[in-house]
């Protein structure tokens, strides 16, 4: 099926490109002009009849999978409800330590220490009611994978200033920062024990992050381990194995009156 549908974009797609040649006696072709015409792919471009009847039988059964009922949430969680955390964003921060410590520590022998996700990430709200496949893809439509770094004790100082500095509901678990009015810092600790600079910390991460992205520049030189397993498929095994979401922001990150 792949193919022949690839095959019909492929004109629609891409440039249609005119080779004109010239042969020899060695019979060798040689490239004298290349002309293309542009094809848009938008609002405006008709469908093909042949390519809707032979791709509208599996799209039906995709559209089924996609919107059977997996769990159910209870209250509206979106990204930008709280400043600090929020419940969507302990949501995914917890569903990444619960579905893919097992497997790490099933590799090493670790538990995970933390776990360090990205607000902008989060690409879309979920509202109160029936949670399906579909909500996972649109909260989270990239391919990124879970990936656990390694990071000192500079590097955990290094992550936990960036989250100070940016003052935003990056998703993470296993840490407390409070913040006083003025900023200044009124309790740090990682698993409830204070940073110790002396120690190697295990961080749950994605690997978009672990390669710099949105700025985090503190995983540089790290070593990791991917699990093999997308942060949207760990969304989607949780939602199945629990009947009702259950998250609400708390005081994991906060800055006191």
């Amino acid at each position: 099926m792949y193919k022949r549908l690839g095959k019909a974009f492929l004109y629609l797609a891409f440039a249609k490109a005119i080779l004109i040649t010239t042969s020899c006696k060695s019979d060798h072709l040689y490239l004298t002009k290349v002309t293309s015409t542009q094809t848009h792919i938008d609002s405006t471009l008709q469908s093909v009849a042949q390519i809707e009847a032979y791709i509208t039988p599996f799209k039906k059964s995709l559209d089924a999978q996609m919107d059977e009922q997996l769990s159910f949430n209870p209250v509206s969680m979106n990204k930008n409800d709280y400043k600090y955390n929020t419940p969507i964003g302990n949501m995914l921060a917890t569903i990444v330590r619960e579905q893919g410590e097992p497997i790490y520590k099933s590799r090493t022998g670790k538990n995970i220490d933390i776990v360090l996700l990205n607000h902008g990430g989060i690409r879309a709200g979920m509202p109160a009611g029936p949670v399906t496949m579909r909500r996972a893809y649109e909260i989270m439509p990239f391919d990124n994978e879970i990936t656990i770094a390694e990071l000192s004790g500079d590097q955990m100082n290094e992550l936990i200033n960036y989250l100070i500095d940016r003052k935003r509901a990056h998703p993470f678990d296993g840490m407390k920062i409070i913040l006083n009015a003025d900023d200044s810092v009124n309790e740090i600790t990682i698993q409830n024990q204070p940073l110790d600079k002396d120690r190697t910390y295990i961080v749950a991460t994605n690997d978009y992050l672990y390669n710099g992205g949105d700025d985090m520049s503190f995983f540089k030189g790290a070593p990791m381990m991917k699990i093999d397993y997308k942060i949207r498929n760990a969304v989607i095994d949780y939602f199945k194995k629990v009947d009702t979401i259950k998250f609400e922001r708390d005081n994991r990150f906060e800055v006191l009156d």
